[in-house]
This record gives structure tokens, sequence and C-alpha cells, in this order.
């Protein structure tokens, strides 16, 4: 597996752009026929990926069919990331995104790689929705955990309450 912040968002562009030697290794992690059909429709017809990594926007734009998400990656070696912790940087970027993705209907998901994670699926999804959304962005909106925030109204992400990049998925690929 690739080593380094940046090489965690090549790797989920990698799996989503159904790239073979990504999905040979994420089929490992697939205990069900459901994950497997979903890998495989995913590489017939994978989405077109465009990495944006930047301190000013999202990190990936994934777009199949009429299907646009908006992605911010996270990785840490702990199950928590506290938007605070990051001298508010988080917390603004999450703002500035929020808003964007608000003004154009679309939903804004994070994709949390917990490092170190052997067994099972490493990635985990949420929803940084906004409630404004229409059609497939409100039903991706309505499935994904809603990002988690502290009694001062502080975002947070907690690994174990996201959904598994693999039922993310085998979800949003029933659209087409």
């Amino acid at each position: 597996m690739p080593s380094g912040y940046s090489s965690y968002e090549r790797e989920l562009k990698a799996i989503m752009a159904g790239e073979r030697e990504f999905l040979n290794r994420y089929r490992k992690l697939a205990a069900s026929p459901e994950r497997l059909a979903a890998l495989d429709k995913l590489e017939e017809r994978p989405f077109l990926v465009i990495r944006a990594a930047g301190s000013h926007g999202f990190d990936l734009l994934a777009l199949r069919d009429s299907i646009a998400l908006p992605i911010e990656v996270k990785c840490s070696g702990e199950p928590v990331i506290h938007f605070t912790a990051s001298r508010g940087r988080n917390m603004e970027q999450y703002a500035q995104l929020t808003k964007e993705t608000l003004r154009s209907g679309l939903i804004l998901l994070y994709a949390y790689r917990l490092m170190g994670v052997r067994d099972g699926d490493p990635w985990r999804l949420f929803s940084a929705s906004n409630g404004d959304t229409k059609g497939i962005a409100r039903f991706i909106a309505n499935r994904t955990p809603n990002l988690d925030s502290t009694e001062k109204g502080n975002q947070v992400l907690r690994w174990k309450d996201g959904m598994p990049l693999m039922d993310f998925l085998s979800m949003v690929l029933e659209f087409s």
C-alpha cells in the first residue's frame, strides 16, 4: 500500500477510477457477492476521477453518469479526527466547502482512511449534508452518515461511525 498522505488520495482515486491493480487488492476485502459485483461493475464503467488536491478546495471530484461527488480526503492513525486540531484550518475548509457545495446543490463527502488497518475496509465515507440537495445527491446524503460535531459545534470524524467504502460504492452504483 502507498505511504504518505497524498498517496492515500491516489489510492482512493485509483479505486474509484476502476484501476485493476487497486480493485484486485480491494476484492480481497469483499466479503459478499454484492460487494464483488459492485467492484466488477466499477471496473467495467468506472468514475472519472479528477485529483484536485490543494489547500483551497476538495481533493477529488468523482463523476459518473449524473453523479458528481466532491470528496475531501482525510487520513490518520487515530480513530477520531477533530477539525479544531489543525489550528482551525479544517474548520475553515469545512465552512468553505459546504458553502460551495450548497450553492451548487451537491453533496460534500469526506473519505477517512484509517492508517494501519490490516483486516477489513480501511476507508469510511461521511456526508457533509447541507439538507438542500435533490435527486441523487439527496439519496446519497440520506444514506451516508453525517459528520459528527462536538457540544461546541465543531466537526469531528469518528472512523467507526462512517460507511465502509465498499458499501458506499455498492449503494452509489445502483444508479447506473
